[in-house]
C-alpha cells in the first residue's frame, strides 16, 4: 500500500514523501498513529498543493529577510560601557545588549539568537556583528562601544 507521511518516520521516510509499505503495517500502524495516510488521487493533490504554499511562503521568508539585510546593512549601533582596567569594558557587550540597542535606537526586532558572536565584545570601537536572518541571508551590523 502506499502512503503518504504526514510526518518524519525514522525507519520509512520523510514528511511528504510517497512510500510503499505493507498493508498490515499502515493499517496497524501508520494510519491510526496520524503519521501518514493513503496516497489517493485526491491526497496527492493536497500534497502538491501543500507544498506549493510552503515554497511560496519561504520564498516570501526569504525576500523580507533580504530586504531587512539591506535595511540593517548601514545602520550604527551606540552601546554605552563602563571603563574598566586598561582602557577595556567593564564586563562586555553580548548579543541581548546589541537586540535591545537595536530595538531603543532603530526600532528594529532583532532576535538575540540571530546575531551572531564568536565571543562577547570586551573592547572600545567600532565592531561588526554579523546576523543570521535566514539561512541563506546574512546581514552585518556595525555596533559602536563607547565609554559611559
Amino acid at each position: 500500500m502506499k502512503v503518504i507521511l504526514l510526518q518524519d518516520v525514522k525507519s520509512l521516510g520523510k514528511k511528504g514523501e510517497i512510500v510503499n509499505v505493507s498493508d498490515g503495517y499502515a493499517r496497524n500502524y501508520v494510519l491510526p498513529k496520524k503519521v501518514g495516510v493513503e496516497a489517493t488521487d485526491k491526497n496527492k493533490n493536497e500534497l502538491r498543493l501543500q507544498q506549493k504554499h510552503e515554497e511560496k511562503l519561504a520564498a516570501e521568508r526569504l525576500a523580507e529577510a533580504k530586504e531587512l539585510a539591506q535595511k540593517i546593512a548601514g545602520l550604527k549601533i551606540t552601546v554605552k560601557m563602563k571603563k574598566g582596567e586598561g582602557d577595556r569594558v567593564f564586563g562586555s557587550v553580548s548579543s541581548k545588549e546589541i537586540a535591545e540597542a537595536a530595538k531603543k535606537q532603530h526600532d528594529l526586532d532583532i532576535d538575540k539568537k540571530k546575531i551572531v558572536l564568536d565571543a562577547p565584545i570586551r573592547s572600545f570601537g567600532m565592531h561588526e556583528v554579523p546576523i543570521k536572518l535566514h539561512p541563506q541571508v546574512t546581514g552585518t551590523l556595525y555596533v559602536l562601544v563607547q565609554e559611559a
